[in-house]
Parts: C-alpha cells; sequence; structure tokens
C-alpha cells in the first residue's frame, strides 16, 4: 500500500489501482458485485449527487419498471446495464438488459422456467446473486431444479453455454441462495454452500465452462460471495463462514491459510484494508471479526456489533460498518478501537455501504439512502434521500450516475424500479 500521508482518505484513489481485477471491464464499467475492484469503491472519475428525490424527479435521470423482483445489482457495461429477475406467477427467472444513458428496458432473456426452489426466506428473493462480466461476456448464477446453474450469456443475448454447478438442496434452512460468481484471469468461480455433500467453491473456465478445480466446504449453509483481493502483494480468494475465515489460492483452489472466527452462517462479503481482513456475521453468534491477511493465522480483534447481510466497507487503516439495528461505526483496523458511533436510522439494511470519492452512501431496507463523510475523525451526516418504499439491493455508482433497484408500493402494489440519480439541469434530463 502507499505510504501514510496526513489523511488516510487521501490515499484511497491512488490505492485502489493496485487492487484492479484483471481482465475485468474496462475503467468505466461496473463488472459485478462490488465493484471494479471487489471492495465497493467507485472509481476515482466518479461524481454522483449528494441529493435527489424520485417523487419530485430531482436529479433522477430516469426511472425504469423492473418485471419480476430480485435483489441483485446493476452490472454496468459499456453503453448497457444488465440485470437479473424472477417473476413468481410465470416461474421464471430472466436476466434484463437496458440502456444506459436512457434506462429503456432493451431486452429480456429468460433462462430459467418451472424451477424456482419451493422455499426461501422471506427476505430473500430468486434472482439474489449479482452477474459479473469478463470483458467479453456475462456470467450468470441461479438458483433453480434444486440445483446452482452458472450461465455466460453475450452482451446481445446469445447463451454460450449453461452448466449445472452442483446439487442444491438444503434441509435444515431451506432458505435460498445469494453468492454471486466472481472472475478471476480465466475463472469464473462460485461458491454453493449448504448442508449437503456437494457443498463447495468451484472454479470454471470462462471460456468453455469446463470445471477447472473445486474445493469442498463444511456442510453448513452459508450465504457469502467470494472475493479476490491483493493482500501483502499475494492475490486471495477469500470466504468467511462455517467458523472461520480461509484464504485460497485463486488459480487452485488449495488453502493458504485459515482463522478460527466468524460464526456458521455469514452473507456479507470479506472486506480489506491491504493487510488486514475484516467481516462480521450474526448467526448463530454476532460480531465482527479482524484478522492478519499475511498467514500469520492472527486474529487481532473482535467485537459484538452485528452486520448480517450487508458487508462491510474498508479503507486505509480504518472500516465503516452499519450495523443492523441501523447503528454506524467507524474502528480502526490496526486494534479495533472505536473512532465514532451513530444511530443513523432505526430501522433495517441489507444492501452493502458504497464508497464514492470522500462519500459513503448506505441504502436501509425503507428505501432511505443516507450519505455520510467517509472520514475516521467523526460523524457527519451529509445527506438523506427517500428512493421508494423498500431497497434491498446494493447500489452502484459509476461515471456521474448512482444506480438503484428500489421498489414502490407494497404487497400487491409493490413495482421494483432501476434509478439513475445524476445531477440534472432544471427543466432538462
Amino acid at each position: 500500500m502507499n505510504p501514510e500521508t496526513h489523511h488516510p482518505i487521501l490515499t484511497i484513489l491512488c490505492f485502489a489501482t493496485l487492487l484492479m481485477m484483471p481482465g475485468v471491464g474496462h475503467a468505466d464499467d461496473w463488472p459485478g458485485w462490488r465493484g471494479p475492484e471487489g471492495n465497493n469503491h467507485a472509481p476515482n472519475n466518479t461524481d454522483v449527487p449528494l441529493r435527489w428525490d424520485v417523487e419530485s424527479g430531482s436529479n433522477i435521470v430516469w426511472k425504469t419498471a423492473i418485471p419480476g423482483r430480485g435483489h441483485s445489482s446493476p452490472v454496468v457495461v459499456k453503453d448497457a446495464i444488465f440485470l437479473t429477475t424472477a417473476e413468481t406467477e410465470k416461474q421464471t427467472q430472466s436476466l434484463l438488459k437496458f440502456d444506459r444513458e436512457s434506462g429503456r428496458l432493451i431486452d429480456q432473456w429468460e433462462l430459467h422456467r418451472g424451477t424456482l426452489p419451493r422455499r426461501i426466506h422471506p427476505n430473500n428473493s430468486y434472482a439474489s446473486p449479482t452477474p459479473v462480466f469478463d470483458g467479453e461476456n456475462l456470467f450468470v448464477a441461479f438458483h433453480t431444479d434444486d440445483a446452482i446453474w452458472l450461465t455466460a450469456m453475450t452482451t446481445s443475448g446469445q447463451k454460450i453455454w449453461s452448466i449445472q454447478v452442483c446439487e442444491f438442496k438444503p434441509s435444515a434452512f431451506q432458505f435460498g441462495y445469494g453468492a454471486s460468481p466472481l472472475i478471476e484471469d480465466d475463472l469464473v468461480i462460485v461458491a454453493a454452500e449448504y448442508d449437503g455433500a456437494a457443498s463447495g467453491i468451484y472454479a470454471f473456465s470462462r471460456r468453455t465452462g469446463k470445471q477447472v478445480w473445486m474445493r469442498k466446504r463444511p456442510q453448513n449453509l452459508n450465504f457469502s460471495s467470494p472475493i479476490v483481493a491483493t493482500i501483502t502483494g499475494q492475490r486471495q480468494l477469500l470466504l468467511a463462514g462455517a467458523d472461520s475465515i480461509i484464504s485460497y489460492d485463486p488459480q487452485t483452489g488449495q488453502t493458504r491459510w485459515s482463522v478460527e472466527a466468524g460464526t456458521e452462517a455469514m452473507c456479507g462479503t470479506v472486506a480489506w484494508d491491504g493487510r488486514r481482513v475484516l467481516f462480521s456475521g450474526g448467526n448463530p453468534v454476532a460480531g465482527t471479526w479482524c484478522v492478519r491477511g499475511d498467514g500469520s493465522q492472527t486474529l487481532l480483534w473482535q467485537n459484538p456489533v452485528m452486520c448480517y447481510e450487508q458487508s462491510l466497507l474498508a479503507i486505509r487503516n480504518y472500516v465503516f460498518a452499519v450495523a443492523d439495528n441501523g447503528v454506524a461505526y467507524c474502528w480502526r483496523t490496526q486494534d479495533g478501537v472505536e473512532m465514532w458511533k451513530k444511530r443513523l436510522f432505526a430501522g433495517r439494511i441489507s444492501a452493502s455501504p458504497l464508497l464514492v470519492d470522500e462519500r459513503i452512501y448506505v441504502a436501509a431496507q425503507d428505501g432511505s439512502v443516507y450519505v455520510i463523510s467517509a472520514i475516521p475523525d467523526r460523524f457527519d451526516l451529509l445527506a438523506e434521500n427517500q428512493t421508494g418504499d423498500s431497497i434491498f439491493a446494493s447500489p452502484v455508482a459509476i461515471n456521474d450516475r448512482i444506480y438503484l433497484r428500489c421498489a414502490i408500493g407494497r404487497g400487491e402494489n409493490r413495482q421494483e424500479y432501476l434509478v439513475a440519480a445524476g445531477e440534472v439541469t432544471a427543466g432538462k434530463k
């Protein structure tokens, strides 16, 4: 990482380029879960508005209705946006394509029909994993037909290949699935963890769909997405859950190191600050943990704060968290010292915080999007934006727009939308 500076946030933009995932997307793309660097940091050319209002249309570039429902985040690729969805009435799971500039729904490609899981958790969806783009094609994962299926698609909707990753039949807790696929060089990697014999991490050739390696995971239901990061100069595939945090070699799946820390079931994705690895969960043990990322197998600190579905957000030497009870925190990663603690809202949260420049955008389940300063010195609430009636998907930001998957209305009147917020000149969109 870069040398220490007077203010740690100033190092973020320079440090970002060191963590780029090879072969994934372009500078103006958001190619998959947690963005181009895997850390939910928007690129350094991103400048999105502080305030907007969906109801009045203030700073809303466009708003497009989404058929069906899902919790996956948008994938922004060149002049298009891709999003998965599921329609329970039709029993379908599909990939959607929108025009990036206008928001117009260009196409809908049905990938599965009549094979939705019989039961999932009421807070989950049938389209929760976010697709990933490798610079050429899209890779889409669905839980369907009692299995995890992975499909490679062109950006024009042609199916290249589709494979069954593994059988997926949870027995003790039928809560569904949520892990997003990721790209590392020529591999597409998928985690499929449940209380069955096929529980594991799988790596496939992104060209052919042929399995390259597989590593068994404990027979334990887990929802966390794996992530690849460069830590202490080494590429590492990280996954928390089953009472441990494990680092794998992403090319072979061999274990590099592991630490007994965490809890059984995790949902959030591991975060890191270049030297330390951080994660949080709450089932059955609530807590946040920090371990060294250098293979020394050292647990540095832990506390009882629970961020169950949402991920942490790390910068150099500090980590931000928004707990399930709506309280926001900043800790020093070196030793876990609490820099500040402040109640942000009284509701619940599923979406992960997003860093844009020196701001953190936090979407709550009730549709409120809070903007706070990404500084460790003090808590500073900059804005609150009501964006529909509910948000489960994590927002993404690229160039001059922030994209939000939200819903307006409840029950039978609930309608999902993809919203693009950006600075809009008065009287012109």
